[in-house]
């Protein structure tokens, strides 16, 4: 006789999670419509009228990627943008502004505080899209490796801890914006090569942010006056950009 085979279930292989999105945003035909186009891509969009109700919901289940206008009720979209990367749980959330406070220093203040872009209303959807879709490859791409160690540059005067996002020089805490952390990342990991402006621009956020090539120049600058004696490893290279020298 033939033995009896045991009856097996069938493998059921799990539907992979679809990204969520959570948009901040007081026009109701405004957050329709991006959740309309969020929708269309596969990416399931919550909306908040105000901004702590906003925090509120990432807070409990941080999304995949926010839209974050500026102009809200209660809190307004720069303080929700600085609290949300002052908590564990939310730090890592991109980030896309959307509003019609379009100046540089509008700009400036917004990716100061950690949002990874800016797009400024009347919007083109394919163009808010496009944006979003890269703010969450950019920090999938650039989240920081728990097994990966410190970076130690200048001899170990200099460290870079990934894990803990902090800066030591000399043997002190370093208290760098996001933005000049993760300017000092992309010179320091590759000490010697010379970077342009617009490739530091779009290491930090992205290539399809455009700030002015001068605000480049004002954090290195603020950069360097922080690390103090130290600050003299980071080299312009005239008429091209900035480099990084790790020797003594």
């Amino acid at each position: 006789m033939r033995g009896c085979r045991a009856h097996q279930t069938p493998r059921v292989t799990p539907m992979p999670s679809p990204l969520t999105a959570l948009i901040i945003e007081d026009e109701n035909e405004i957050a329709e419509l991006v959740k309309f186009h969020l929708s269309r891509s596969g990416i399931e969009a919550v909306i908040a009228r105000t901004g702590r109700r906003g925090l509120e919901l990432a807070r409990h289940a941080p999304p995949d990627i926010m839209v974050l206008d500026l102009m809200l009720p209660d809190l307004d979209g720069l303080e929700v943008c600085r609290l949300m990367r002052a908590e564990a749980a939310t730090r890592q959330v991109p980030i896309v502004m959307l509003t019609a406070k379009g100046s540089e220093s509008d700009i400036v203040a917004g990716i100061e505080l950690g949002a990874d872009d800016y797009v400024t209303k009347p919007f083109s959807p394919r163009v808010l899209m496009a944006r979003l879709k890269n703010a969450m490859r950019h920090r999938s791409d650039s989240a920081p490796d728990s097994n990966r160690g410190p970076l130690a540059r200048l001899g170990g005067r200099l460290t870079i801890d990934h894990e803990r996002h902090r800066v030591t020089c000399l043997g002190q805490l370093i208290d760098l914006t996001i933005t000049e952390y993760e300017m000092l990342v992309t010179l320091a990991k590759r000490p010697g090569f010379v970077r342009t402006r617009d490739q530091i621009i779009s290491s930090v956020h992205g290539p399809l942010t455009v700030l002015s090539q001068r605000t480049i120049d004002v954090h290195i600058t603020a950069i360097r006056k922080k690390l103090g004696e130290l600050g003299a490893a980071i080299e312009t290279v005239r008429g091209v950009g900035y480099r990084f020298h790790d020797g003594d």
